[in-house]
This record gives C-alpha cells, structure tokens and sequence, in this order.
C-alpha cells in the first residue's frame, strides 16, 4: 500500500509518517523543501518536491497513491494565505486524487469548527472550505478534527511550559473557566495510521480528543505542578489580551494572536461525539502524562 502525506515535514506531519511506516505501509511525501527532509528520507519515503499550489506537481505525486492523507496548514497569515494554501491547495490536491483514481483522502481539520464557528476567524473559515472540498468530491473520505494537539516537540505545548517556567507569572485568558482536551500527537498519528484502511471510517467525521477534558485553570496549575513551579497565575482580561496580540502577534514566537482569542472566545474545545474513540479503540496519552513528556 502506498500512501501520499501533504504536510510530512510538519509538527503533525512527521509523527503521522512514523506512525505508517512502523505499520510498514510504503509513504510518499510532499515536501516543498529537501532539505528539511533528512528525516522522511532516514524513514525510506518517496520524496516529491513541490507544493499544493502546483496541480502538475499534485498530478504526478497522486499517481499509483491509494490513499491521501491531507495534514497541510497555516495558523497565520492574511486571509488570501489562508485562501491560497488551505482553499485551494486542497481543491488542487482532491481534483488530483479523483483524477489518479485515489481510493481514500483522510484530512486533518479541527475541533470546535461548525456552522456556528465556521465564520469567526479565517483558520475556521479555510478548514471548512477544505471539508466541504472533500465531502462533495468524488472520493471516498474521512475527517478529523483534532482538539489541541500537544507534543514535546513543536505545536502550541512547549510555548506554554517556557511561559509556565520562565514567566514572572502566567496569564491565564479571561476566568480560565473554559475546558480544553488536549491529545498527544502520537495518538493523533495513530488515528490516521489506522485509518488507510478499514471501510468502517468512510464518509465520517471525527472528533479527536485526549482521555479527559480540563480548564484552562486546572491546565496551568497541573503543568505548574509537574514542573515544580510556584508562579502565581493571573487572569487577564479578552480585551487585554487582543490589545496585546495586535502589537505581538506578527513577532516570531508571539504566543498568541487576535484570532487565536477568538477561537478561545467561542467556548468549549472538548469532544462531544465519541465515535471515534469507540471505533478505533485506542490508548491514548492521559493529560498528566502529556506534561510529564513536555517537560522531561
């Protein structure tokens, strides 16, 4: 079986690529620089250099695939970015897949996205763009959406241990009242491992989560702890926090950005449907633990 990964180079990216590979399912990779790609070659994956911008390129890299596994994402930008890379990479990429005769297409999405949402902010309104590519497509697919995704080494986690070890103290947003389930990336790489074949994932979406939810209060104080760190906690004011993010959030590493609280802003971030859960059965990292990793 050979299977095509957008996005291999990623935080994401790279764990779902282990994770095919340690089932020893054969992994073609679009990479838009080989350079960054010393671990994908180590791991023994086709390389194709290029981009979801280029159909020729999506062409070619579908050929021979049976699966397309879609992880390609940005967190920042203008909205013709978000248009650009995620609208209509993923256009680009579906129309590839439905002409290569591509038996599966698994995309990455995300949690919290729904009518209500799907407007709020352009990362929402792209990722919906990109489900409603696959979903009135040709191919057969699955989605998932993923809560926020935590691992040692890289997505949102390690700016947050830095903040929780370093900071003089930790600004929690607004009363830190609303929940969070965060899910390890190993997991996350296992539904998508698992998922190249079954038939019983086809035409479904997902909802990714960790084993329990928590607030954002009880987050600070448990990864406090398993640091052994005594900083206090402050509550910051939404309003504060957008009046700081407009100055911050194009610096390198600004920890947060206008959207990002807007996203914080709609509520709740935890799984309200557990099929996923009941379907795979899967171990998955509990929260102290994903802590006890971050910080180790």
């Amino acid at each position: 079986m050979k299977v095509l990964v957008t996005g291999g180079t990623g935080f994401v990216g790279g764990h779902v690529v282990h994770a095919l590979r340690a089932r020893g399912v054969n992994v073609r990779a679009l990479v838009r620089d080989r350079r960054r790609a010393g671990r994908l070659e180590a791991w023994d994956c086709e390389l194709v250099v290029g981009d979801v911008s280029d159909p020729t390129v999506l062409r070619a890299a579908c050929v021979g695939a049976d699966a397309v596994v879609h992880l390609v994402s940005i967190i920042k930008g203008s909205r013709a970015d978000f248009e650009r890379v995620m609208e209509h990479g993923t256009r680009n990429l579906v129309a590839a897949a439905e002409v290569a005769g591509v038996g599966r297409f698994l995309l990455m999405s995300a949690l919290g996205l729904d009518e209500r949402s799907k407007d709020a902010v352009p990362y929402f309104t792209a990722k919906w763009e990109m489900e409603r590519a696959v979903r009135s497509s040709s191919l057969q697919y699955a989605i998932f959406r993923p809560s926020f995704v935590f691992g040692e080494d890289g997505g949102v986690l390690p700016t947050f241990v830095r903040l929780a070890r370093y900071a003089p103290v930790t600004p929690i947003v607004g009363d830190g009242t609303t929940r969070l389930q965060p899910i390890w990336v190993e997991d996350v790489a296992q539904y998508f491992a698992h998922a190249v074949e079954p038939p019983t994932v086809l035409g479904r979406t997902f909802e990714l989560g960790g084993p329990e939810a928590t607030t954002w209060n009880g987050f600070w104080e448990r990864l406090k702890r398993t640091l052994g760190s005594r900083r206090p906690s402050v509550h910051m004011p939404l309003g504060l926090m957008r009046a700081q993010a407009t100055l911050t959030e194009r610096l390198p590493g600004a920890p947060v950005t206008r959207d990002q609280l807007t996203m914080l802003e709609l509520g709740d971030n935890v799984v309200t449907d557990p099929s996923a859960v009941e379907l795979f059965q899967l171990p998955l990292v509990p929260l102290d633990e994903q802590l006890r990793r971050a910080v180790s």
